[in-house]
């Protein structure tokens, strides 16, 4: 994957074809800033579906090893889910 490019998200709005073709053809995601903050970003939907993939998997790993780690009776799905969306990992 290419470096990250910063675009303001008027430049982006001027040029958002290009933007598009860029993450399409190079793989290269942009970050679009509104008054200098970082708000979004335009990338593939090849490296949005290997994130996606990535996320699941490491919410299976998290939510596999609570369960092993869970004494007693248990913990439900529910409890688990809630308590591992809310992990800053």
């Amino acid at each position: 994957m290419s470096d990250m490019q910063t675009q303001s998200i008027r430049d982006v709005r001027d040029h958002l074809s290009d933007v598009v073709e860029r993450a399409d053809r190079e793989d290269s995601p942009t970050v679009i800033t509104r008054h200098g903050k970082e708000v979004a970003a335009v990338v593939s939907m090849d490296t949005l579906r290997q994130f996606q993939e990535w996320e699941e998997r490491e919410l299976n790993r998290i939510i596999d090893e609570r369960m092993a780690a869970s004494t007693g009776e248990g913990a439900t799905l529910e409890e688990v889910m809630a308590e591992t969306l809310a992990r800053p990992e």
